[in-house]
């Protein structure tokens, strides 16, 4: 290998300040895709801190790489950033499930969509609009959660456990406490312990709706123990 044309090569590259801009934006757009991934990773999300920094990385890179190989060879500055919007489209259409009757990741999806629009806005150099595009979705991800809990704009498939002397017993129990309110109970499983059948359910309802059903089958005299399992993540 010819070493010396390879380090001349490289002090004329570091001398034109590219490499100094394009390291700065590949910085920039891994932090800001590792501080929406760590809010993702602390909520035990599949693409959490190591998925979206690559992806905002990669984007950057590849908006990068689009503009200065179409400089060398005299092509469409924006062919390879463009490819960027179908591939992650790909990759997004992978984290959504169909389980249990639900679908869930659609917000995983839509976050891993929006962190490679960070990445090319950092690969682009539009510092101040991937800044201000990252401040938007944590805000968005720690705030709409809990706003739509305490207003109930949210529905909620919660997991119960109840035990009982018998299935049929505990089944007609706690179809009469959800009567009322015309729900009924899902993706059912039962098994016996012995002296007790234990039943597990789901049930969707807003959070006042759950608070009020776990209420009324603590209060019922039909079933031994009642425990809430907690809602089943669907973002």
């Amino acid at each position: 290998m010819n070493w010396p044309h390879i380090i001349n090569l490289l002090r004329l590259e570091m001398a034109s300040g590219i490499v100094s801009s394009s390291l700065i934006r590949l910085v920039l757009a891994a932090a800001l895709g590792g501080i929406i991934g760590l809010e993702r990773e602390l909520k035990h999300r599949p693409a959490g801190l190591r998925t979206n920094m690559f992806i905002c990385f990669g984007s950057a890179l590849f908006t990068i790489l689009s503009d200065a190989l179409a400089v060398e060879h005299i092509g469409d500055h924006t062919r390879i950033a463009a490819q960027i919007i179908p591939g992650i489209g790909f990759i997004g259409a992978g984290s959504i499930l169909h389980a249990r009757g639900l679908t869930s990741g659609l917000t995983t999806a839509a976050t891993l969509f929006v962190v490679a629009s960070v990445g090319m806005a950092a690969g682009g150099g539009l510092y101040l609009t991937a800044i201000f595009s990252t401040g938007v979705v944590i805000l968005a991800l720690f705030s709409l959660g809990h706003l739509e809990l305490t207003f109930n704009l949210k529905t909620l498939l919660t997991s119960y456990e109840v035990t009982g002397s018998s299935l049929e017993e505990v089944s007609h129990e706690v179809n009469r406490i959800l009567e009322p309110s015309h729900r009924m109970m899902q993706n059912v499983i039962s098994g016996s312990t012995g002296q007790h059948v234990r039943v597990q359910f789901d049930v969707s309802g807003c959070s006042r709706e759950q608070k009020q059903l776990l209420r009324e089958l603590k209060s019922s005299t039909r079933l031994a123990s009642v425990t809430s399992l907690g809602p089943v993540e669907l973002e």
